[in-house]
């Protein structure tokens, strides 16, 4: 048992709810009997010595011989005389009027006592007020109990048989509520046993709107989400392998080329040289698998700033005006001053090349190419506009998955990483990559939180 207790929070919390339930029925009880039986005692005693001072005034300085008379009058008066009790004692312990037979002992006794009195020849319990009187001997003022023992004795009987039933309910429901907790923890553990067999697709059953329900419904979310970048895991990691075995191959051809015909310093320098190239492009591929990686895992969030929005959009814009004019594209940008984010200025800049980036190399020469920041339904936005080919609508949710890229472009130099890379760091910036129509051409825009007023 103790060991159960050390090891499980379900039978910490049954003990603890039985141990309540009992404390409860525990407090109920004083608190019923004090209710009944307490304030029933008191009334009696208050009664009886109401009762002695009401005789004695009413005697007066009559004597001992007015007091008898009285005592016998109340005795045969017809009112509660199956009950009460008067006794007067003279000064050496002998009786001179009453109905009692035998008493306590007057020495050393209390003013009120509980004690057991012959009383008409039957032993009964009573409760007795001993009132010395001035002219010697004491008055006995009492009431018999056995009424109140036999109520007494019923109270008992009734909290002990409430007890009992309160005791059983308690450990039903004690025992429900282990049940219950168990079951519900039972759907975790076993849906947690199936995912680590490598089921990546089990959810735990969200039922109701309880403690465990919320808890569920966010294991299920974070299951949801572990799943997606597993997937994302295994997709990178099959177009890794697909991506660099091309030019790993291309490398090895031109080595080995160079290798089995003539080797001059002209045909080594230039193998050696397009293998730099080519090795010059696979660090860059992974530079920005390292920088898609940064971004979703959060690690520079501690990084965040106060940032004017417009002023970033203006210098990435500047900085790619002359590009845009070697491709006969025409640039315009719109970046008002004072819209204000929180994030990483380096990634939010590199998101917007980004995405200029890709409208130069996708929209051909002759487009013309519209970079904005502004609002955005509530949000801080940044709009890259083009009006060249556009995206597919079927393949816009595609195309920010690593390595992707769409059939038509795929004989333009690239990786399919850039739209992933933007669409990573607007996740980290709490915002969304939005793509639309632009009839003609795409929409490409980073929806951000404006930050708060300072």
């Amino acid at each position: 048992m103790p060991n159960l207790l050390r090891g499980s929070i379900v039978a910490k919390l049954v003990l603890g709810y039985g141990l309540l339930g009992i404390a409860s029925i525990v407090a109920v009880s004083i608190v019923f009997y004090s209710g009944t039986i307490g304030v029933l005692d008191q009334n009696i005693d208050g009664k009886i010595m109401e009762q002695a001072e009401h005789l004695l005034d009413k005697v007066g300085d009559g004597g001992q011989a007015v007091l008898r008379a009285e005592v016998k009058r109340m005795l045969s008066d017809g009112v509660d005389n199956d009950r009460e009790i008067f006794q007067i004692v003279d000064a050496d312990g002998r009786p001179v009027a009453g109905n009692l037979s035998s008493w306590p002992s007057l020495d050393e006794a209390p003013d009120m006592v509980t004690a057991d009195v012959l009383r008409y020849g039957r032993t009964a319990p009573a409760r007795l007020y001993l009132r010395p009187l001035v002219t010697g001997g004491v008055l006995i003022v009492g009431r018999d109990l056995s009424e109140e023992d036999a109520v007494r004795e019923v109270i008992w009987r009734a909290l002990l048989a409430g007890a009992c039933v309160s005791m059983m309910l308690t450990i039903a429901g004690a025992m429900l509520f282990r049940r219950t907790i168990e079951s519900r923890l039972s759907e975790i553990r076993r849906t947690a046993a199936q995912i680590e067999a490598g089921d990546l697709s089990r959810r735990i059953p969200v039922t109701g709107r309880d403690e465990f329900a919320l808890l569920n419904h966010d294991i299920n979310r974070m299951l949801d989400r572990i799943e997606l970048l597993m997937e994302g895991i295994r997709n990178v990691s099959n177009a890794i392998a697909h991506d660099l075995r091309t030019p790993l191959s291309r490398i090895r051809g031109r080595l080995d080329d160079a290798l089995r015909h003539e080797m001059t310093v002209p045909t080594l320098s230039g193998a050696a040289h397009d293998a730099i190239d080519d090795i010059d492009n696979l660090i860059r591929l992974f530079e920005r698998l390292l920088q898609i990686a940064e971004a979703e895992s959060g690690m520079r969030a501690r990084l965040f700033e106060r940032l004017d929005l417009g002023r970033v959009v203006a210098d990435i814009g500047e900085m790619y005006e002359a590009i845009a004019e070697d491709s006969e594209i025409r640039l315009t940008v719109d970046a008002p001053s004072s819209l204000y984010v929180d994030g990483d200025r380096n990634l939010l800049a590199s998101a917007v090349a980004s995405l200029i980036e890709n409208a130069i190399k996708y929209a051909g020469a002759g487009a013309v190419i519209h970079v904005r920041a502004g609002l955005y339904l509530g949000d801080a936005a940044i709009s890259v506009h083009d009006n060249g080919p556009g995206i597919p609508e079927a393949e816009r949710d595609k195309v920010t998955q690593r390595f992707y890229r769409v059939d038509k472009s795929r004989h333009l130099p690239g990786n399919g990483l850039g739209l992933s890379i933007v669409s990573a760091t607007a996740k980290s910036h709490d915002g969304r990559l939005v793509l639309e129509d632009n009839a003609p051409g795409l929409t490409a825009r980073i929806v951000l939180p404006l930050a708060p007023a300072s």
